[in-house]
């Protein structure tokens, strides 16, 4: 059977490989076309388009590349047509798939959607558009089941997280490697994620690097996003005695004592490898303006959303400053409220549903289509 799947980043990339790689243990003559990564093209199939040319962030950046956005549109319906899938499968990125997903319903295409969209936070009329245009839901959070069938009457598939299934399957580190690798001392380490788009990257990391002359017993070590170059880094590295990661994220945090992390699926990943953290977001004025209108949440960060609870501070635009930053680093590197963030951990770890989020929507998506077609 062929299978289209269109992700707009790094994280539906992984999340995208994973369920590639597990449809075809379903089905062994499976075909696949897809916007991804590097991630999901490593599974086999076709690349149409990299995550790193759709990857607009914010109200005034999409505005001003709406150009390209339209004309990206364009080329995945053709790409489509011209595939024929028996299933299309949308990896979160609303904004892009609710536009192809209307087109394909018309079309009398299947549309499976994996990862919801967070309508739950903003855009909640969204959810006219779900119940028209889509076939099959599985949602990665636990509340989300409740979001959808309690007040939407929108029956959704909670088929885990698979964030737990990447943690579990990927290779354990070396960790004496790793440490020679990167000519690394016996300091304690302190990771910073300063997020994955350039735009986001510069507002975070300059703040975050103001941390490195005030920890001397700590070293600080980057991690360097997997759609950007390590050149794009270069400028920050010859000012301050820190070290950069490419695309070894998850083996940096399996090693790390504390993180400073940007709100994002980070900050779930950090979590689930006990790392005490501090979770922090800084965006355009105009955008965070607009944001703070019509975003309905508590919290921005997942691990606080979904325990609900402030388990991790989250230092907001202009809480998100030197002064700040280094008391909540100070508070995460005490070992009485790093006992108490640990304990939290392993209860968000409880209520996310253990291993196998990739494997079961796989086989829902594939028994759907034999259902189909008996």
């Amino acid at each position: 059977m062929k299978y289209y799947l269109i992700a707009g980043e790094a994280s539906g990339d992984l999340h995208g490989a994973l369920l590639i790689k597990e449809l075809k243990k379903k089905d062994p003559k499976a075909e696949f076309r897809f916007w991804g990564g590097d991630l999901m093209q490593a599974e086999g199939g076709t690349l149409v388009k990299h995550y790193k040319e759709l990857a607009f962030m914010g109200f005034v950046e999409v505005l001003s590349n709406l150009k390209a956005i339209l004309k990206n549109i364009r080329i995945c319906k053709e790409d489509i047509e011209d595939f024929q899938p028996d299933a299309m499968i949308y990896i979160d990125y609303p904004g892009f798939n609710f536009r192809i997903m209307k087109w394909a319903k018309i079309k009398g295409y299947r549309n499976h959607y994996y990862i919801s969209p967070q309508i739950w936070a903003w855009k909640e009329g969204r959810i006219k558009a779900i119940k028209r245009d889509v076939d099959q839901m599985y949602v990665i959070l636990p509340f989300e089941k409740d979001f959808y069938e309690q007040k939407h009457q929108f029956p959704v598939h909670f088929v885990g997280h698979p964030l737990i299934d990447a943690i579990a399957q990927r290779k354990q580190v070396d960790h004496i490697k790793f440490i020679d690798t990167y000519h690394l001392d016996d300091r304690p380490l302190i990771a910073l994620l300063p997020g994955s788009r350039k735009q986001e990257i510069k507002k975070m990391l300059s703040v975050m690097l103001e941390m490195v002359d005030r920890y001397p017993d700590y070293q600080f070590i980057i991690a360097g996003a997997p759609g950007q170059e390590e050149s794009f880094y270069s400028g920050y590295l010859k000012d301050y005695p820190v070290t950069l990661v490419m695309n070894r994220t998850y083996d940096l945090m399996s090693l790390c004592h504390a993180a400073l992390v940007t709100s994002g699926t980070a900050t779930l990943e950090t979590a689930l490898f006990k790392v005490p953290q501090v979770v922090c977001y800084k965006g355009s004025s105009i955008s965070y303006i607009i944001a703070k209108r019509i975003v309905k949440l508590d919290y921005i960060s997942l691990v606080n959303l979904i325990m609900d609870q402030p388990v991790v501070t989250e230092l907001i635009q202009s809480n998100f400053n030197k002064k700040t930053l280094q008391k909540e680093l100070d508070s995460i590197l005490d070992p009485t409220q790093r006992n108490r963030i640990f304990t939290d951990y392993y209860e968000l770890e409880k209520k996310l549903g253990g291993i196998g989020a990739s494997e079961n929507t796989a086989g829902l998506i594939y028994y759907d289509i034999k259902k189909l077609e008996q």
